[in-house]
Formats: structure tokens, C-alpha cells, sequence
């Protein structure tokens, strides 16, 4: 009953200036809406990057040619010419913990189709290609094998060609041409939107890569070999198998550098993790200043109120109240501030949170943790401000309280 009691008088005490504790309690709605808003986004963030790089492919590693050295400058990873269709084929025989295996290059040409035309990206892949990055055919179907060993005239468009090339038909069985090549299109990739990058996944023609290097760049090196591990597990062990396997059939001595690179999906996607994590921290941080402000406000209006009731505190003395009842009232009269700012703030963040993401289309996610830390904080926050004024309280001498005026 004496502890009802000091929360009621708390509460009468705070209604008394209901503007003014209402204008206590902004900077701590401020503060909360704003970190669970700011940890909102970066938890979308962080969960959309991941998905993106899950979307490249299942447990991706992709080997490129390493960097060529033209009088003491080096030209930077993929501009030596060092990778061949038989590294690929020698990966897929011997390397046990990989499990498909697409010898790849690239090129980017203008892509006509009857009075249309579009520049676009040229992939060039082998039939795992499809297995390796998980992309689905959304109409008709992807090249075989077959196409890939005689050198195929034909490919599978991106969604976004597909709108520019054929608005208002199906592409399928229509015939574009590259660089002057007749190409029959047998299939449409499913949409992929873009990537961590930005950059339009969709906007990409795949042939068969046998068909880019013998009739469209007249070369016999790779740009580069995707290749997918087994399982997650299996990742370290497959590049170490890939690398071993290119230094023997490249010829290195011991103590060479590699002429080749490999990349990790895994590293890219921890990478892109720990960045995502960096900015999520950052920006909550910086939202973290609102909660000080607030509880330095808390801390003031306190301080104030101590001073205006200070003969109510030294008649509540002379009556038989003690140091610890006077610093209980007080510091409760500061936690309900904080708490219920709290509590509005969190709601507010809530809403925030879902406005954005409706109209800004970021991903927002709310996650049990940002409420919690965020209501813990506010908590915190009313304790440790609202504890020196409460305690100047306790401590004011009776006598000379009730001779105030």
C-alpha cells in the first residue's frame, strides 16, 4: 500500500504539468522511435544483402585468371589469359567436393530483334550454369549439352530484354542477332530484380559459352569458371582442391604465385555482413543521441521540480517522511516519465518503420531485440537521470525546507 501510494502521488505530481511532462517525455519518444526505426533498416538491409548474394548461386565458387605484369605495372585479377574449357573439365573430373562446374566468359553487344534493338550483357555458360546460380526458366527452355559441343546459335533471354526486344509477343522461337549471328531464343530466364550492387540482373542474354569464344570473340581462354561446392561445408575444401589442382596443371613451382584467383561466396557475403552490421550500429548510434537528450531533459525538469516543491518536501519531512520515501517518489516520477516515452516511442518506431518501408521501399525489419533494447534504454535512462534530483531531495534539510519560499 505505501509503495501504491508514492506511485499515485507520483502520477498526480506529473499530471499537474501535463504540458511540461509531455514535452520531458519527447526527447525519449524521440530517441526510441528513432533506434528502432534506425535498426529497422539495417536489419533489412543486412537481410536483403544476404539474399541477394544467396540469389548468385548455392555455395559459388568462381575461379578467374590472375593478374598479368606488362613492364614492372600490374594490370589487375582476370587480365592474364590462363584459363581453357579443359581447367574446367579437369575440375569436374577431379575436384570430388565441387559439384557442377560451367566454363564462363562475357561480352556485351547491341541485340537486334526486327526493328528493336537493345545493348545488353552476353553471358556465356555451359548446362550447370542454371544448376550453379539457381536461376529458373520462366518460359521455354535452357540449352543442353548438345548445344554447348557444336557451338549452338542459341540463348535465353533476360526479362528485362524480353520488355525491350518483344513488348507485345513472346520471344519464344523468334530469332535476334549479335554482332551480325543469328540467334534462335529457346528459353526467358524467371526475374531475379537486382543485385546488392544495383545492378538489373535481368538485363542478360546466356548462350552457350563454347558459342561466344568461337563465333563472337575467336579466342579459346575463359574469363572465368563458376563452380558450386557440394554443400556449405564443403566450401574450404573444394577451393583448396581447385587450387591445387590449377597450380599443377599451370606448371608452378613451389614459391610461385598463383596465376589464377578464387573467389568465395561465403567471404563476399561476410563481407557484405559485417558492412551491413557496421552501418546498423553507426545508425543507431547516431539515433542513440536522442535518448541522452532526453534523459538530460528528464534530469532537468526534475531538478526544477525539486525546487518548486521543496516546502512540500520539508512538510512531508516535518510529518514523518523519510529520506528514502522522498527519493523513491522522485525517482519513480522520473522511471514513469522515461517508461512511458518509452512505451510511445516504441509504437511510434513501429509505425515509422512500416510507413518507410510502404513508401520509401526499403526493407524494414523489426526485430524483439531492437524493442527490447530500446525500452531497456529509456528504462535505464529514468534511473540514472532521474536519480540526482531525487536524491537532492532526500537530502534536503527539513527546517530549511519549510522556511522556503
Amino acid at each position: 500500500m505505501k509503495m501504491l501510494n508514492i506511485f499515485l502521488s507520483a502520477f498526480r505530481a506529473l499530471q499537474r504539468n501535463k504540458m511540461r511532462s509531455f514535452l520531458t517525455m519527447l526527447g525519449i519518444i524521440i530517441g526510441v522511435g528513432a533506434v528502432i526505426v534506425m535498426l529497422a533498416i539495417g536489419q533489412g538491409a543486412e537481410i536483403s544483402v544476404k539474399q541477394q548474394i544467396a540469389a548468385l548461386g548455392t555455395n559459388v565458387l568462381i575461379v578467374f585468371p590472375g593478374s598479368q605484369q606488362q613492364g614492372g605495372i600490374r594490370t589487375g585479377a582476370g587480365t592474364m589469359t590462363t584459363l581453357t574449357e579443359d581447367d574446367a573439365f579437369a575440375i569436374t573430373k577431379e575436384c570430388p567436393a565441387v559439384a557442377f562446374v560451367s566454363p564462363g566468359t562475357r561480352t556485351s553487344a547491341q541485340v537486334i530483334a526486327g526493328d528493336m534493338n537493345w545493348s545488353t550483357g552476353i553471358e556465356g555458360g555451359s548446362a550447370d550454369y542454371m544448376s550453379i546460380r539457381l536461376w529458373t526458366i520462366a518460359d521455354g527452355d535452357f540449352f543442353t549439352d548438345a548445344d554447348v559441343k557444336t557451338a549452338g546459335k542459341v540463348c535465353v533471354l533476360g526479362q528485362t530484354v524480353v520488355d525491350n526486344l518483344f513488348p507485345d509477343t513472346s520471344p519464344i522461337d523468334q530469332t535476334v542477332r549479335i554482332r551480325n549471328v543469328p540467334f534462335k531464343v529457346i528459353g526467358v530466364l524467371g526475374k531475379k530484380g537486382q543485385n546488392a550492387m544495383g545492378q538489373d540482373q535481368d538485363d542478360i542474354v546466356i548462350v552457350p559459352y563454347s558459342t561466344i569464344l568461337k563465333r563472337l570473340q575467336h579466342t579459346t581462354f575463359l574469363r572465368y569458371i563458376l563452380t558450386s561446392a557440394t554443400s556449405p561445408t564443403t566450401m574450404t575444401l573444394a577451393q583448396s582442391q581447385i587450387s591445387e589442382l590449377m597450380r599443377i596443371r599451370h606448371k608452378l613451382a613451389v614459391g610461385d604465385a598463383d596465376d589464377f584467383t578464387i573467389r568465395n561466396q561465403t567471404d563476399i557475403a561476410n563481407t557484405a555482413t559485417a558492412t551491413t552490421e557496421i552501418l546498423t550500429i553507426l545508425l543507431a548510434s547516431i539515433a542513440s543521441v536522442s535518448l541522452l537528450v532526453g534523459g538530460i531533459g528528464i534530469m532537468n525538469i526534475m531538478l526544477v521540480s525539486v525546487t518548486e516543491r521543496t516546502r512540500e518536501i520539508g512538510i512531508r519531512m516535518s510529518i514523518g517522511a523519510r529520506g528514502r520515501d522522498i527519493l523513491t517518489q522522485f525517482l519513480i516520477e522520473a522511471l514513469v516519465l522515461s517508461i512511458l516515452g518509452g512505451v510511445i516511442g516504441i509504437i511510434i518506431g513501429i509505425v515509422g518503420s512500416t510507413v518507410i518501408s510502404s513508401l520509401a521501399k526499403w526493407p524494414t525489419i523489426i526485430t524483439a531485440f531492437s524493442i527490447i533494447l530500446s525500452f531497456g534504454f529509456s528504462f535505464i535512462i529514468g534511473i540514472f537521470f532521474g536519480y540526482y534530483p531525487a536524491r537532492k531531495a532526500a537530502m534536503l534539510n527539513p527546517i530549511d525546507a519549510l522556511r522556503y519560499e
